[in-house]
């Protein structure tokens, strides 16, 4: 299925992958995909400790009987789930060369390709300070056609700074189908990240965050004096990029990694950090494997 953001021989490739979530979906709709459920499926898949509200048919009695332990069986069920794609449009986003809001847009446009493939429901929003525009969830292959479309046709940056925090509140209460919520941004928030990644796991989403980074905001190249400006809230910093300066910024650089990081674990969020200089492929067919989006 050409399209103007891949090439025939990549979505071949994306065909044979499907999504992998950490967690159960229920939505109550069978699609293509095996996941782990308790209860009569189409295959044993595995074992778990017996927990209050179990099934008790689902019982294995001769595991019980040798450890004296209340097991039940899982089995591999077919299910449908919901795929919300939420792409950072904000100001800091066109920083970058290339753009990291292009490069956001290739990923999220492969993730959908993915899901749909799959014959499961993708919905999508673009967002800034607040939702800017949105595609209501659908499930069919020619909704990619949609999803297309909705991503090669994003509104502009907003004038003022984003807000993860109060575009969460929004998307919460707009959308009643809950499942796998993939947040595409560069988490530079003037509000910061933890209470809009919190808000999506309070009102059940699954969050998987997908930060994009350009390689000189890993790396700066900028040296002696400069004027810097805060792409979300325009403000101005004159500063003089010596030695000194540069091991402070890898410092906090790195600790802000290390506090992201470790919010997400404690949160159970999946995390994953790109910058552009990755290709998307490699992202895409590699490393959203190894990071247990794909498989």
């Amino acid at each position: 299925m050409p399209t103007p953001l891949f090439d025939p021989a990549f979505l071949k490739k994306l065909e044979t992958l499907s999504l992998r979530s950490r967690r159960p979906l229920r939505t109550g709709v069978r699609g293509e995909r095996r996941s782990r459920t308790l209860g009569r499926g189409m295959e044993f898949a595995d074992y778990r400790s017996y927990q209050s509200g179990d099934d008790y048919r689902h019982i294995d009695w001769s595991i019980y009987s040798r450890l004296d332990r209340l097991f039940v069986r899982l089995f591999s069920e077919d299910e449908e789930v919901n795929v919300h794609l939420l792409l950072d449009t904000s100001p800091s986003m066109v920083w970058g060369a290339p753009r990291k809001l292009d490069y956001a847009v290739q990923i999220a446009a492969a993730i959908g390709y993915v899901a749909l493939a799959n014959w499961d429901r993708v919905g999508a929003a673009a967002f800034g300070s607040r939702l800017q525009s949105l595609l209501p969830l659908q499930r069919s292959r020619s909704h990619i056609f949609r999803l297309f479309r909705f991503l090669g046709a994003l509104p502009g940056p907003p004038q003022d700074a984003s807000s993860l925090r109060q575009v969460m509140r929004e998307y919460t209460h707009r959308t009643k189908r809950r499942g796998l919520l993939v947040i595409i941004s560069d988490l530079l928030y003037p509000d910061g990240y933890e209470e809009g990644l919190a808000l999506a796991r309070y009102h059940r989403f699954d969050p998987f965050v997908v930060q994009v980074l350009s390689e000189d905001e890993i790396t700066p190249t900028v040296r002696g004096d400069a004027r810097l400006v805060d792409c979300e809230t325009g403000q101005t910093l004159d500063v003089s990029v010596d030695a000194p300066a540069l091991e402070a910024y890898t410092q906090g650089r790195d600790a802000y990694f290390r506090d992201l990081e470790a919010f997400c674990l404690r949160h159970e969020i999946d995390y994953i950090r790109t910058t552009t200089s990755i290709p998307v492929e490699d992202l895409i067919l590699r490393y959203m494997r190894l990071g247990g989006l794909l498989q």
